[in-house]
Protein backbone atom coordinates (compact mmCIF):
# COMPACT_ATOMS: atom_id res chain seq x y z
CA UNK A 1 0.00 0.00 0.00
CA UNK A 2 1.50 3.24 -1.10
CA UNK A 3 0.24 7.08 -0.57
CA UNK A 4 0.84 9.29 -3.33
CA UNK A 5 -0.61 12.72 -3.28
CA UNK A 6 -3.36 12.03 -1.41
CA UNK A 7 -4.42 8.52 -3.38
CA UNK A 8 -3.99 5.03 -1.85
CA UNK A 9 -2.06 2.97 -4.38
CA UNK A 10 -2.68 -1.28 -3.40
CA UNK A 11 -2.87 -4.63 -5.07
CA UNK A 12 -5.59 -5.49 -6.96
CA UNK A 13 -8.16 -7.66 -4.77
CA UNK A 14 -11.27 -10.38 -6.08
CA UNK A 15 -13.39 -8.04 -4.54
CA UNK A 16 -12.60 -5.17 -6.66
CA UNK A 17 -13.30 -7.49 -9.69
CA UNK A 18 -16.92 -5.23 -10.37
CA UNK A 19 -16.00 -1.77 -9.56
CA UNK A 20 -13.12 -2.23 -12.08
CA UNK A 21 -15.23 -4.14 -14.83
CA UNK A 22 -17.86 -1.02 -14.31
CA UNK A 23 -14.78 1.37 -15.12
CA UNK A 24 -14.02 -0.30 -18.04
CA UNK A 25 -17.63 -0.02 -19.44
CA UNK A 26 -17.48 3.90 -18.24
CA UNK A 27 -14.94 4.28 -20.62
CA UNK A 28 -16.58 2.25 -23.59
CA UNK A 29 -17.24 3.10 -26.52
CA UNK A 30 -14.34 6.02 -26.19
CA UNK A 31 -11.20 3.78 -25.05
CA UNK A 32 -12.60 0.25 -25.26
CA UNK A 33 -14.39 -1.41 -27.40
CA UNK A 34 -17.51 -3.48 -26.03
CA UNK A 35 -15.25 -6.87 -27.04
CA UNK A 36 -12.49 -6.24 -24.11
CA UNK A 37 -14.82 -6.58 -21.34
CA UNK A 38 -14.22 -10.49 -21.85
CA UNK A 39 -10.98 -9.99 -22.11
CA UNK A 40 -10.46 -7.72 -19.32
CA UNK A 41 -12.70 -9.85 -16.76
CA UNK A 42 -10.20 -12.75 -18.14
CA UNK A 43 -7.29 -10.58 -17.16
CA UNK A 44 -8.43 -10.10 -13.44
CA UNK A 45 -9.36 -13.68 -13.28
CA UNK A 46 -6.30 -15.43 -14.51
CA UNK A 47 -3.32 -12.42 -14.59
CA UNK A 48 -3.80 -9.81 -11.62
CA UNK A 49 -0.86 -10.37 -8.93
CA UNK A 50 0.44 -7.29 -10.27
CA UNK A 51 -2.57 -5.45 -11.05
CA UNK A 52 -3.04 -2.16 -8.86
CA UNK A 53 -6.05 0.23 -8.06
CA UNK A 54 -5.76 3.66 -6.93
CA UNK A 55 -8.32 5.11 -4.71
CA UNK A 56 -9.50 8.31 -3.54
CA UNK A 57 -11.74 8.72 -0.13
CA UNK A 58 -11.67 4.59 0.04
CA UNK A 59 -13.26 4.66 -3.57
CA UNK A 60 -11.89 3.11 -6.69
CA UNK A 61 -10.36 5.60 -9.02
CA UNK A 62 -8.31 3.37 -11.97
CA UNK A 63 -6.99 0.73 -12.04
CA UNK A 64 -3.55 -0.85 -13.94
CA UNK A 65 -1.23 -3.80 -14.12
CA UNK A 66 1.79 -4.69 -15.30
CA UNK A 67 3.34 -8.06 -16.65
CA UNK A 68 6.97 -9.27 -16.06
CA UNK A 69 8.51 -12.67 -18.41
CA UNK A 70 8.52 -11.04 -21.94
CA UNK A 71 11.79 -11.59 -23.98
CA UNK A 72 13.43 -13.77 -21.07
CA UNK A 73 12.75 -11.51 -18.68
CA UNK A 74 14.12 -8.07 -19.85
CA UNK A 75 10.96 -6.79 -21.19
CA UNK A 76 7.88 -5.67 -18.81
CA UNK A 77 4.63 -4.81 -19.67
CA UNK A 78 1.79 -2.06 -18.70
CA UNK A 79 -1.62 -3.30 -19.24
CA UNK A 80 -5.11 -2.37 -18.90
CA UNK A 81 -5.33 1.13 -17.59
CA UNK A 82 -8.58 2.07 -16.75
CA UNK A 83 -9.18 5.71 -15.62
CA UNK A 84 -12.74 6.69 -14.00
CA UNK A 85 -13.80 9.46 -16.67
CA UNK A 86 -14.25 12.31 -14.06
CA UNK A 87 -10.79 11.36 -12.87
CA UNK A 88 -9.30 11.50 -16.02
CA UNK A 89 -7.30 14.72 -16.78
CA UNK A 90 -5.83 14.80 -13.02
CA UNK A 91 -3.08 13.63 -13.36
CA UNK A 92 -4.60 10.13 -11.56
CA UNK A 93 -3.19 8.11 -14.92
CA UNK A 94 0.27 9.36 -14.54
CA UNK A 95 0.29 8.62 -10.62
CA UNK A 96 -0.59 4.94 -11.27
CA UNK A 97 1.60 5.16 -14.62
CA UNK A 98 4.75 5.76 -12.72
CA UNK A 99 3.87 3.88 -9.96
CA UNK A 100 3.90 1.03 -11.96
CA UNK A 101 7.38 2.12 -13.95
CA UNK A 102 8.96 2.28 -10.25
CA UNK A 103 7.92 -1.26 -9.69
CA UNK A 104 9.60 -2.47 -12.90
CA UNK A 105 12.44 -0.49 -12.51
CA UNK A 106 13.60 -2.61 -8.83
CA UNK A 107 13.52 -5.80 -10.98
CA UNK A 108 17.02 -5.46 -12.33
CA UNK A 109 16.85 -7.66 -15.18
CA UNK A 110 14.13 -5.31 -17.26
CA UNK A 111 15.49 -3.03 -19.63
CA UNK A 112 12.66 -2.01 -21.32
CA UNK A 113 9.00 -1.59 -20.49
CA UNK A 114 6.19 -1.73 -23.21
CA UNK A 115 1.97 -0.13 -23.27
CA UNK A 116 0.28 -1.36 -25.99
CA UNK A 117 -3.09 0.66 -26.63
CA UNK A 118 -4.86 2.18 -29.02
CA UNK A 119 -4.45 5.74 -30.84
CA UNK A 120 -6.68 6.85 -28.50
CA UNK A 121 -4.20 7.02 -25.62
CA UNK A 122 -1.00 7.19 -27.87
CA UNK A 123 -0.56 10.88 -26.79
CA UNK A 124 -0.88 10.00 -22.76
CA UNK A 125 1.68 7.43 -23.03
CA UNK A 126 3.86 9.86 -25.20
CA UNK A 127 4.20 12.56 -22.96
CA UNK A 128 5.78 10.04 -20.19
CA UNK A 129 8.32 9.15 -22.72
CA UNK A 130 7.01 6.29 -24.53
CA UNK A 131 7.88 5.78 -28.09
CA UNK A 132 6.21 4.47 -30.72
CA UNK A 133 7.18 0.97 -31.84
CA UNK A 134 4.56 -0.63 -34.10
CA UNK A 135 0.73 0.53 -35.17
CA UNK A 136 -1.55 -2.30 -36.66
CA UNK A 137 -4.92 -0.88 -37.73
CA UNK A 138 -8.13 -2.40 -36.16
CA UNK A 139 -6.03 -4.76 -33.66
CA UNK A 140 -8.39 -4.59 -30.83
CA UNK A 141 -11.94 -3.62 -32.69
CA UNK A 142 -12.57 -2.12 -35.56
CA UNK A 143 -11.32 1.32 -35.09
CA UNK A 144 -9.37 0.62 -32.50
CA UNK A 145 -5.90 0.29 -33.80
CA UNK A 146 -2.29 -1.09 -31.62
CA UNK A 147 0.01 1.64 -30.60
CA UNK A 148 2.51 -0.85 -29.25
CA UNK A 149 5.04 1.56 -27.39
CA UNK A 150 8.27 1.46 -25.36
CA UNK A 151 10.43 2.92 -22.64
CA UNK A 152 13.49 2.37 -22.42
Amino acid sequence: MDLVDGKMIRLYENKDREHLVELLRLNTPKFFDSSEEKDFKDYLDHDSENYFVIEEHEKIIGGGGLNFGFDEGATARIAWDVILPSAQGKGVGTQLTNFRIGKIKLNPTVNKIVVRRSQLVFPFYEKLGFELEQKERDYWAKGFDLYQMKLE
